[in-house]
């Protein structure tokens, strides 16, 4: 049975799933598993098609130091007790910069690129990476193929893609990228199955998460995103402030005497509900709380949503659908009916029972624009473009099918 392997590296953690190839394309998770815990207190969990328990191993800390000892370990596991071996690799890189429009066959010279983009994700990049160059080294013959989240907005009009800033700096890359695009494309390639009648309409696609950002749909297309150059832009994040006026940067450095490196690492780990909350960056223990200030957490994360709504909504002139995804949006009830009573203005009317049982289609019959809660799978959507890569030399640009 012929396989591919996805991988979505972490600074702590490397999450894998193998999908078969069956007749005419079609793909199928046979597993999904993660090593957690590297560095500190490695763990290999595993599940297989039908949830059951393949692995739950723990592991000396000399044993997994690294993403790349993490690989290894997950690797043996595979070929030796499971007997897979993919016929490729397909990988999440958050950040393609200006060079890559479309997934990519990997090779050194395509690293190299990459790298130059580390300090524009400095939380993701490294980390995406590293088991892309162990894999080089220990199968240089094994097809690997680089995803990018940035692809899917690539073909942004000028207006959307531009700061007001020299052009030679745009010509160098500083301009505005979005990320979430593999988890955009899933759920723009998924809705004419899921409602045919606003798939092709203007839509609003909220991914909310750790990582939070929202994307705003025409015929199928990203033509707005509130993330920009890096991933710190747009609504506030688990750690990440979100927008924030760049005079408070140049006040960390020149009052505070931060130097750059120590602003980059306050901006992406002490910020966002984390900073503002004084608590923590994990939604559930903020709706858990009684505390002020992870009231005001949550106010500003729901706030921050509503406005950005109103932007995007000017962005597509009008609005004929909005969307949940990723953990917050579709497992959180409260945080969509929150944002769902900011957005009356625009005809979102919440009917609280099909909310409340996490239906797929939230909005009342009354309401003007339908709210839908969509789950996304962008590990599906890496495994559709590696294996159409292979097939046709190309991206995939035919609608998955969603995988249980």
């Amino acid at each position: 049975m012929d396989t591919i392997l996805v991988v979505n590296a972490g600074s702590s953690s490397v999450k894998f799933q193998v999908y078969s190839i069956e007749g005419e394309g079609t793909l199928r998770r046979q597993i999904k598993g993660q090593m957690d815990g590297i560095g500190s207190r490695p763990r290999l969990r595993a599940g297989g098609a039908s949830g059951q328990s393949l692995a739950d191993r723990a592991y000396p800390i000399e044993a997994v130091p690294d993403v790349p000892a993490a690989m290894a370990v997950a690797g043996d596991w595979l070929r030796n007790e499971l007997q897979v071996t993919p016929i490729a690799v397909g990988h999440r890189v958050v950040h393609g910069g200006p060079d890559y429009s479309r997934p990519v066959l990997i090779d050194h010279g395509v690293v190299s690129r990459l790298e130059r983009f580390v300090s524009l994700a400095p939380l993701h990049q490294p980390h995406n990476l590293a088991p892309i160059r162990s894999l080089l080294t220990n199968f240089p013959k094994l097809p690997q193929v680089a995803c990018f989240d940035t692809a899917f907005h690539r073909n942004h009009d000028a207006v959307a893609d531009h700061y007001a800033i020299p052009h030679q700096l745009h010509a160098e890359g500083v301009r505005r990228y979005g990320f979430h695009g593999l988890s955009y494309e899933y759920i723009a390639r998924t809705l004419p199955g899921v409602a045919p009648a606003i798939a092709k309409q203007r839509v609003i696609v909220a991914h909310l998460g750790s990582g939070a950002s929202m994307c705003a749909l025409m015929d199928g297309r990203s033509v707005e995103s509130t993330m920009g150059f890096t991933a710190l832009d747009g609504l506030p994040m688990g750690t990440r402030p979100g927008q924030i006026d760049p005079g408070v940067l140049l006040y960390l450095i020149s009052e505070k005497g931060m130097p750059p490196s120590k602003v980059q690492d306050f901006l992406y780990r002490e910020c966002g509900l984390k900073g503002l909350s004084g608590i923590s960056n994990d939604m559930r223990e903020l709706e858990a709380s009684d505390d002020p200030q992870a009231r005001l957490a949550i106010d500003y994360f729901v706030y921050r949503i509503a406005l950005n709504a109103g932007m995007l909504a000017a962005a597509l002139q009008g609005l004929d659908a909005f969307v949940f995804t990723a953990g917050i949006g579709e497992n959180s009830e409260s945080i969509r009916a929150r944002v769902t009573a900011r957005l009356e203005w625009l005809g979102a009317v919440l009917d609280a029972g099909e909310n409340a049982r996490h239906a797929r289609l939230i909005s009342h019959a009354d309401s003007r624009i339908p709210v839908y809660v969509v789950p996304t799978d962008e590990e599906l959507m890496i495994a559709q473009h590696t294996l159409s890569l292979l097939m046709n030399g190309q991206s995939h640009n035919a609608r998955p099918e969603r995988v249980s």
